[in-house]
């Protein structure tokens, strides 16, 4: 037998002995950790699985769902730019989310929208108040400091609104005002350079002026989107048109000055909430409220 042809043997032989060596220790780490499985949940009985804690969680028949912050479509957890986590922000997904989860759970029999924001995304708000009317539930939304704006807007999809007599309630309007680097960009010796395929493809950009042309185009946006704000308002408190249009000045009002034009239905908080469903007969007694 030659030296090569010995090498070649014992180098097959070496990685046999390894393929064994290891093929054993996972085979022995996987029946190790399945026996104690095993063991933890036959011979322990506080130990549960997450679903049986899931499923033996006591009746909650009302549950509270919490919309602080900016409104936004989705979750955003990091601000890629500024390499930090961003301000506090519910999404539309969360609040829907926890609202098609209360429809379907046959132990949930009344819904709490807590508020506490200055708004946010139209879409995103109007997302949340069209999945409040579309549940068959009863659902009470109850502004803390603040529901103005796209919170508002929100708000008007649940069935009744309570409001602090010194929360701030309403803003009625849209806005897309942003600061303008352009001059000061100058002083400091900066040189914009556009470059796009499209006339208004940038529009809105800091730094540099914006064209009357593209005033234009946005106040013709933020008009669009304001009608649909004021209608929906108008709709779903069942207002006068018309009264919503001159309260939709974009300020903010007392939560008693907006029990006195309709935007809310009563001064209260939890408590009334709660009563509230008792007096519709979706609970006898108070309970505590279940946080999703």
């Amino acid at each position: 037998m030659t030296k090569e042809k010995f090498k070649i043997i014992l180098n097959r032989l070496l990685i046999t002995i390894l393929v064994i060596i290891i093929v054993g220790t996972f085979s022995y780490m996987f029946f190790s950790d399945t026996e104690e499985v095993s063991k933890v949940s036959t011979d322990d009985p506080s130990s549960v699985s997450v679903a049986s804690d899931i499923t033996n969680q006591p009746d909650c028949p009302i549950m509270g769902i919490a919309l602080t912050g900016e409104i936004s479509t989705y979750d955003m957890a990091f601000d890629a730019v500024a390499g930090e986590p961003t301000p506090n922000i519910t999404s539309a997904a969360f609040v829907t989310q926890a609202i098609r989860k209360a429809e379907k759970d046959d132990k949930v029999f009344g819904l709490i929208l807590e508020i506490d924001s200055g708004g946010g995304n139209p879409v995103a708000s109007e997302e949340i108040a069209n999945a409040l009317k579309l549940t068959k539930k009863p659902t009470v939304a109850v502004i803390r400091g603040m529901g103005a704006s796209g919170a508002y807007w929100a708000s008007t999809g649940a069935d009744y609104i309570l409001a602090s007599a010194n929360s701030d309630v309403g803003s009625i309007g849209v806005t897309f005002s942003y600061l303008d680097y352009s001059q000061k960009n100058q002083k400091e010796g900066i040189t914009y350079v556009e470059l796009n395929s499209a006339k208004y493809k940038n529009s809105g950009d800091p730094d540099r002026p914006l064209t009357e042309e593209e005033r234009i185009l946005f106040q013709r946006d933020l008009d669009i989107v304001h009608n649909n704000f004021v209608k929906a308002v108008a709709e779903n408190r069942k207002l006068d048109i018309e009264k919503v249009k001159q309260l939709a000045d974009g300020s903010t009002m007392l939560g008693a000055m907006a029990l006195e034009n309709g935007l809310i239905d009563k001064i209260g908080g939890q408590a009334e909430a709660i009563q509230y469903f008792i007096d519709k007969g979706a609970i006898t007694e108070p309970q505590e409220v279940c946080w999703y």
